[in-house]
């Protein structure tokens, strides 16, 4: 499966989605995308990431920027979590990791003294003519947003 590399135009994803439809990177071109991978809904990290993305929604829609969430959990969990927290942005659903390949977010994690495999919380920046940008890995939650946000206005 090809992977996602900097200054390259990211390999072909289309994924099911929040509002019951199917979102196709390709046809989001024209637009920066902003996708943000992380490890499940409604945990507190998750939760804050999603309400910082929802809070400055308006701020990247002016900057001609999308955002899309991404983790492992199904559509269903996704729609209750994002009518939960009332996101202005879709969720994908990534349950056969798809995505998590192209964009390498799988990576062994310790919970609670056991090691699994699980999402480890990165952030991508697509151009308005598919090609990733940027990226950040192993993000903390505070202040992600906002860093994310400058980099999309000075494009």
């Amino acid at each position: 499966m090809p992977t996602a590399k900097l200054g390259r135009v990211i390999p072909k994803l289309k994924l099911q989605a929040t509002g019951d439809q199917q979102i196709d990177l390709k046809d989001l071109r024209g637009k920066n995308v902003v996708i943000y991978f992380y490890p499940k809904d409604s945990t507190p990290g998750c939760t804050t990431e999603g309400l910082d993305f929802s809070a400055n929604h308006a701020k990247f829609k002016r900057a001609n920027t999308v955002i899309l969430g991404v983790s492992r959990d199904t559509v269903a969990s996704h729609e209750k979590f994002k009518a939960k927290q009332d996101f202005k942005f879709d969720l994908l659903s990534d349950t056969e990791e798809t995505a998590c390949a192209i964009f390498d977010v799988i990576k062994e994690k310790n919970m609670y003294g056991r090691k699994v495999m699980g999402i480890e919380r990165s952030t991508f920046l697509i151009d308005d003519k598919g090609k990733l940008i940027k990226e950040w890995r192993k993000i903390k939650v505070k202040g992600h947003v906002d860093e994310v946000l400058e980099v999309v206005k000075a494009l």
